[in-house]
């Protein structure tokens, strides 16, 4: 069993930004094998199972708001018998240009305070995260990861979500670095 987990923030309010671009990659997912979502109180999230990459997988988006998205993601992970291996976390990522894809095999959380409280209730590192690039505002971090994308980048994060499909699906068919080595040059097209 794979475990997908999108990060995001749960309500309408915070839909179409980049803070929850996690929560459109994994929705795709689950639109391209037909998977349905339920709520999971327990667990704090929501979930589908599907068939995906030829492997058994379940889709998760915490509900739990950002930072404590380890209260919801790691449970799951335990509860299934699985090890964090069988984790793939797809996030966004404020220190990569708008549109670049990057895969990454554990390390630190990079200051994502999603990632650090998954680390953290884990008790480790190693998993994969599929990070998706959303750019930056300096002045105004939170203000930027909590507003909406504007057009123009709404339509390069549209092509970012059907590459983060293609890209998780080839994590898990062919292993983390093998999917490196194929995704992490990864370009959207230039906006016409």
């Amino acid at each position: 069993m794979k475990i997908i987990a999108g990060l995001g923030n749960p309500g309408a309010q915070y839909e179409n930004t980049p803070h929850s671009i996690g929560f459109e990659a994994v929705e795709a997912i689950a639109a391209s094998c037909g998977a349905q979502w339920e709520m999971k109180k327990a667990f704090k999230c929501r979930l589908a199972r599907c068939r995906f990459a030829g492997r058994d997988a379940m889709l998760v988006e915490p509900q739990t708001f950002m930072n404590l998205s380890g209260e919801s993601v790691a449970p799951i992970v335990k509860y299934n018998n699985c090890t964090p291996a069988d984790l793939l976390v797809i996030q966004d990522d404020i220190d990569l240009p708008v549109g670049r894809m990057r895969i990454r095999k554990g390390g630190s959380c990079g200051g994502h305070n999603g990632i650090r409280n998954i680390i953290e209730r884990l008790g480790t590192q190693d998993f994969t995260r599929l990070k998706l690039g959303v750019g930056k505002d300096k002045d105004d971090v939170i203000g930027f990861v909590l507003g909406k994308f504007d057009p123009a980048t709404r339509k390069t994060m549209d092509q970012v979500v059907a590459a983060a499909v293609e890209a998780a699906a080839a994590i898990l068919k062919d292993g983390p670095d093998r999917a490196m080595n194929a995704w992490n040059g990864w370009q959207p097209e230039a906006p016409q």
